[in-house]
C-alpha cells in the first residue's frame, strides 16, 4: 500500500507548486538547488531556451559531506562563474526544500558572491 506522506512525494508536490510561479528567462535565469544525501547541486537555467547555463556540485569538495561552510563556498564559487558570464540577477528556486540549513547557506553564499535575487 502506498502512502502519500512520503518525504520525497511531499517535496515533489512543493517543488511543483514553486515551479508554477518561478521561471527563468535569458535576462534573469533560475538558480535551481538539488540536495542529495551526500552532495549539493546548483544550476543556473534559462527556461525559455531550455538550457543549463552554469552548474556546480559539491562532489569535488572535501570528503565528509557538505556542511554549512561548504555550501556557502559553493554559492560563492557559483556566483563568481555566473557573474563572469554577464549575469547579475537570478530567480532562486529552492527545489521544494525548506529554506534553512544548507539551502540557505548556498543562497547566502551566492548573495555574498554578488548575485541578486
Amino acid at each position: 500500500m502506498k502512502t502519500t506522506n512520503h518525504k520525497s512525494s511531499k517535496r515533489n508536490r512543493r517543488h511543483t507548486k514553486i515551479r508554477t510561479k518561478v521561471s527563468g528567462t535569458s535576462s534573469r535565469p533560475r538558480l535551481s538547488v538539488f540536495r542529495s544525501n551526500m552532495y549539493l547541486y546548483a544550476q543556473v537555467i534559462d527556461d525559455e531556451s531550455g538550457k543549463t547555463l552554469f552548474s556546480i556540485s559539491s562532489k569535488g569538495m572535501k570528503k565528509g559531506g557538505v556542511g554549512f561552510e561548504s555550501a556557502r563556498e559553493l554559492g560563492k564559487t557559483l556566483a563568481k562563474s555566473v557573474i563572469a558570464g554577464n549575469i547579475k540577477k537570478v530567480v532562486f528556486d529552492r527545489g521544494g526544500y525548506m529554506y534553512t540549513g544548507k539551502v540557505r547557506a548556498l543562497a547566502d553564499g551566492a548573495r555574498e558572491g554578488g548575485l541578486e535575487f
